[in-house]
């Protein structure tokens, strides 16, 4: 499979917007791409599968086994001929450590690195950087640039002169245009599902590219991806259940489709329900897993969705495994205060008032110890991104022990009634001691 990784020499460069093109305009072609995207982020894997119209995987170097990687580049393989896999922050930018950077994640599928530049304030300079950034590491190698926010034709001529006498290659030259803008909110950007107009942003992304950049010649250099050993098999996370419902919609959106992949591939059973549309749960599954989103934005809407409270009420009644993630687990609390102070009651399963009004960033890689009586058999890796703050927490069970990627002790986090239980936690892989 060939192979590209779109990256950047910092966030904000452009990056997405430039994957995005690229893959519908690849895809138009004729070209059979995969998309993939480095890190834990779960908005942007929505954009990229919009656009190559199939399914996204994350990709991350610090929280996934390097055997689990190359594993689910061998599954996409039988998708696609072509991986583009978009990068997070910096090239060389991992988490706390120094590790798990997007180079590291180039390095271990052997993906030739386009870097996507910033030119809006800057001139010959760019020869320094993209130099720098192509010297930097001998097991990474950066193919050229696609210089974005060009502001003229006198601009690109300065940037072209001096890329070119450093012997850089320019695979595309883009303008500043306001409409390839895309809107954010707090945790990034705003949801693919909420987009009023993607397909026609995802349509003039891939008309610019396709104008702007020399789409034969990236493909000619993704066809020079780096030998790779077979892909073995590697664990994923073991399921929930065999028969798993999941809440899936607008609140609830923030799911690894690796993850969903894993369970699938242990036989897992999953079904999907919307509790903002008040769907209940499959009355015949034995696990219920409310993910992450944004239901901060839509509390009303879940205090009042009467189908949906009953029939998580009625499962964990029945003894149904209930396991919620950061959003997920604000809902299975007592009541969630949003930005405006109003309260709205939640499920009431786990002692637990989380606040929008009063907010605070969490945001860093994780290890997680399940602790006893957790359901969880093995240490794991995740990644913790939330706003929200804990206003109250009563009587229960803890759920994880908890380390950053320096290894500082976090104490113990999440919270476990009986068959109930949840964290702000968003779960990736087993830890490599654990596989």
């Amino acid at each position: 499979m060939s192979g590209l990784l779109i990256a950047a020499p910092a966030s904000g460069s452009g990056k997405t917007t430039v994957t995005l093109g690229l893959a519908r305009a690849l895809a138009d072609a004729g070209v059979r791409l995969v998309s993939g995207k480095a890190g834990p982020d779960y908005i942007d894997p929505a954009f990229h599968a919009a656009a190559s119209r199939k399914p996204c995987l994350n990709y991350d170097p610090w929280a996934m086994r390097p055997d689990l990687i190359r594993a689910n580049a061998a599954i996409q393989g039988g998708e696609g001929d072509f991986l583009l896999v978009e990068a997070m922050m910096g090239l060389f930018d991992g988490a706390a450590d120094g590790t798990g950077a997007p180079a590291d994640l180039a390095a271990t599928l052997g993906l030739p690195v386009v870097l996507v530049v910033d030119c809006s304030r800057m001139s010959q300079s760019v020869a320094a950087l993209v130099k720098g950034y192509t010297d930097f590491r001998g097991d990474v190698r950066v193919a050229g640039a696609i210089l974005n926010k060009v502001g003229s034709a006198r601009h690109e001529a300065m940037l072209r002169g001096a890329l070119e006498a450093s012997g850089i290659e320019i695979f595309g030259v883009l303008g500043s245009d306001p409409a390839l803008a895309l809107p954010e909110r707090h945790l990034g950007l705003v949801q693919a599902g909420e987009h009023g107009r993607l397909e026609s942003f995802i349509a003039h992304a891939a008309e610019v590219v396709t104008l702007c950049c020399n789409l034969d010649r990236l493909v000619s250099v993704a066809a020079t991806r780096g030998e790779q050993p077979p892909a073995s098999p590697a664990p994923s996370l073991p399921p929930l259940g065999q028969r798993i419902a999941i809440a899936q919609d607008q609140a609830f959106a923030f799911t690894y489709e690796h993850l969903l992949m894993g369970w699938r591939g242990a036989g897992a059973n999953l079904s999907f329900f919307s509790p903002l549309a008040d769907e209940a749960p499959a009355a015949d599954a034995d696990a219920i897993y409310l993910p992450g989103g944004y239901p901060e934005l839509h509390a009303a809407t879940l205090a009042n969705a009467g189908r949906f409270r009953l029939g998580i009420a009625e499962a964990a009644r029945r003894g149904g495994r209930i396991y919620g993630e950061c959003g997920g687990y604000m809902t299975l609390g007592e009541a969630l205060i949003a930005a405006d102070g109003s309260r709205y009651g939640m499920l009431g399963l786990l002692p637990l008032v989380t606040s929008f009004a009063e907010r605070r960033r969490h945001l860093g890689y994780r290890c997680v110890t399940p602790l006893s009586g957790s359901g969880f058999a093995a240490p794991m890796t995740a990644h913790e991104f939330h706003y929200s703050t804990v206003v109250h927490e009563g009587e229960a069970d803890r759920l994880f022990a908890v380390t950053d990627a320096m290894g500082e002790d976090l104490g113990e986090a999440g919270l476990r009634r009986g068959n109930v239980s949840g964290s702000y936690m968003h779960l990736i892989d087993l830890a490599p001691e654990a596989a």
